[in-house]
């Protein structure tokens, strides 16, 4: 995690929710008032983000205490309290929706993640992320993924080549692809290549690669190219895998799949912010 770009995106957060102010929070409560408030899970998962929840408030008012009961990565029940607050109430409740959107965001990333992977028990295959991220999350989003037991792929273009159809075409063919990304990278930079067909495993396998990613296959097809790339390159399957079908994919003996879907349409996680009364009841 990159802790600057970390605070750029929670100050930007918290900019577009409160714009002018909290007309709400500031005319019903007095800035004097003081109150407790917990943030609890209300559906079973895995819960991720509280370092990014904790800059929130923190941003918005330094004088908040922020008291995480679990830690990131923690599996939670309905019902069970995250984290306890104390301080302003005017600044819990500004700064609680921003703080809830990116929890939530986070942990529901974490939650389906975990799913897939503990799905693949006792196999040698990673669940990887892809790009297909919120524009803009992309850091909080992919660190969600690792919390949740995953690995992320290349974070962004300049992360490491990727050859897809669409620049095979704009090159005139994988061969001239491959020979001309070699000339022009350096020796730490990896090179993955997008294949479709066995003739194009059989043809990349061939050639100056590292990586082969196997899209869109069925599974017999995604064995035989694991087969033809066994000892050439390393495997990754892409494409319709799903959390019904992942193990038998990773069965086909793949180095890793990819999942675009953890990013682009994992439901957030069910969490919510209630104040406490000196008593303690809600």
């Amino acid at each position: 995690m990159n802790r600057l770009h970390l605070q750029q995106l929670v100050r930007e957060a918290l900019n577009e929710d409160i714009g002018y102010g909290d007309w709400t929070s500031e005319v019903l409560i007095p800035a004097s008032h003081i109150s407790q408030a917990r943030l609890i899970a209300k559906e079973e998962g895995v819960v991720a983000g509280l370092e990014v929840a904790r800059e929130v408030f923190a941003q918005w008012d330094p004088q908040l205490t922020f008291n995480p009961v679990v830690r990131d990565g923690a599996p939670v029940a309905p019902g069970e309290v995250l984290v306890q607050l104390e301080g302003s109430t005017r600044s819990i409740l500004t700064a609680e929706r921003v703080a809830l959107n990116l929890l939530q965001r986070m942990s529901g990333i974490a939650t389906v993640t975990q799913r897939v992977v503990r799905s693949l028990a006792g196999l040698p295959c990673r669940v990887l992320d892809t790009r297909k991220t919120t524009p803009g999350l992309r850091m909080l989003e992919k660190w969600a993924v690792q919390i949740g037991g995953g690995t992320n792929h290349r974070f962004g273009l300049s992360h490491g080549v990727m050859i897809k159809d669409n620049h095979i075409v704009a090159a005139g063919g994988l061969r001239e692809a491959v020979e001309c990304v070699r000339q022009r990278v350096g020796h730490m930079v990896q090179v993955e290549v997008e294949a479709d067909t066995l003739e194009q495993v059989r043809e990349a396998v061939e050639l100056d690669i590292d990586a082969l990613l196997l899209d869109n296959m069925d599974l017999s097809t995604l064995r035989e190219a694991v087969q033809l790339a066994q000892g050439k390159a390393w495997t990754e399957a892409s494409g319709g895998i799903t959390p019904e079908n992942a193990r038998a994919v990773a069965e086909t003996g793949v180095d890793a799949i990819s999942l675009g879907w953890l990013t682009h349409s994992a439901p957030a996680l069910d969490i919510s912010l209630d104040l406490i009364n000196k008593e303690g009841s809600s």
